[in-house]
């Protein structure tokens, strides 16, 4: 034990002053090959995490939302163009990708504490969980939306004229965002009695439910 703690000592005062052991040199490119490996690693990680593989592997997103997801035009259209988990629910500038990480590590707890482990379970808190995105996404102005729908290249003569009237007007004028009419576009729209109504029209009537996606 003796030994033990006069090992752990001598590798202390070492990391303490590493200049009184190791050139200056030797500590820049020793550095620089730890940054690189630790950079490395920490994006291999990250990446690993931001996949539709990695989003689907609990049952819970499997067997819930991803299984809404496969029958909508996010999945598959006539274009081959597919929309992942991250594409919709992960920023792709850095900076915000962080945060939304971070933001998302509370899931862990709820995974932890089985949550939302059954199908009844999800149904219960399908509303708050689908509330808590809604309120995200209107809070960034549907930031993930615009990844992949520029409102300055929309052709509006392959809109329908009602469409066309609320992109030229609400969404041109900041009024609104994406998600204020689309919160159906991807998953199932849990009950929406009492939700807000847009334009004179329940909002699942603005937007095409799950399973019945529009070409």
């Amino acid at each position: 034990m003796k030994r033990l703690w006069q090992s752990l000592l001598g590798w202390w005062q070492v990391v303490r002053s590493p200049s009184r052991y190791f050139s200056l040199g030797f500590l820049t490119i020793g550095g620089f090959i730890g940054g690189v490996l630790f950079w490395g690693g920490f994006n291999t990680a990250l990446e690993a995490t931001n996949s539709e593989e990695f989003c689907t592997s609990c049952h819970e997103m499997r067997d819930n939302v991803f299984a809404d997801l496969k029958h909508t035009i996010h999945y598959s259209n006539r274009s081959g163009v597919r929309a992942t988990c991250p594409d919709c629910h992960v920023p792709h500038d850095w900076t915000d990708k962080i945060a939304r990480k971070m933001q998302a590590s509370k899931e862990v707890w709820g995974k932890i504490f089985g949550s939302i482990n059954t199908r009844e379970k999800f149904l219960e808190h399908r509303l708050e969980l689908a509330q808590h995105e809604w309120a995200r996404l209107k809070a960034n102005d549907s930031l993930e939306c615009r990844n992949c729908h520029n409102y300055k290249f929309m052709d509006w003569t392959r809109q329908s004229a009602r469409a066309v009237h609320v992109h030229s007007t609400a969404l041109a004028g900041r009024d609104y965002t994406c998600i204020d009419c689309h919160k159906g576009i991807a998953h199932s729209l849990p009950d929406m009695e009492g939700i807000e109504m847009l334009y004179g029209a329940p909002i699942e009537d603005v937007t095409p439910r799950a399973g019945r996606p529009k070409r």
